[in-house]
């Protein structure tokens, strides 16, 4: 048995926020529209989703992840390193520190609701909405 969801994560005070919701297939667009629908906490709203796929036997009580997509982000701006740096904005200091300690070559800054910044790993899209 297989099933497939789209895990929808929104800015949170620390971490991310997160709904999960069933979806037929790892479908972009119907992923979009879904978006618009979920509000979290402090009216955040999703910066980007993943898409998961669900799978057990019939001898299994219990599902578990057996592939999962890259994050869609729902618009942004990708930034490296280098041109983070370029900005000389103090206010980058922390940024460029964890950029820099954990090897983050780009991040992606979204700000469709609170901004938001994280890093954009291989396999990550950014999905433009209408």
């Amino acid at each position: 048995m297989e099933r497939h969801f789209v895990i929808f994560f929104s800015p949170g005070t620390f971490c991310a926020e997160h709904t999960e919701r069933p979806i037929n297939s790892w479908d972009v667009d119907t992923a979009v529209e879904m978006a618009k629908g979920i509000k979290e906490r402090h009216s955040a709203v999703p910066y980007g989703f993943q898409f998961i796929t669900r799978a057990r036997s019939d001898e299994e009580l219990d599902s578990k992840v057996v592939r999962r997509s890259g994050t869609h982000f729902l618009g942004g701006e990708i930034l490296t390193l280098e041109q983070v740096k370029a900005r000389n904005d103090p206010k980058d200091k922390i940024l460029i520190g964890n950029m820099e300690g954990n090897g983050w070559n780009r991040v992606v800054v979204n700000t469709n609701s609170w901004q938001w910044t994280q890093p954009f790993e291989d396999g990550d899209v950014l999905t433009t909405t209408t």
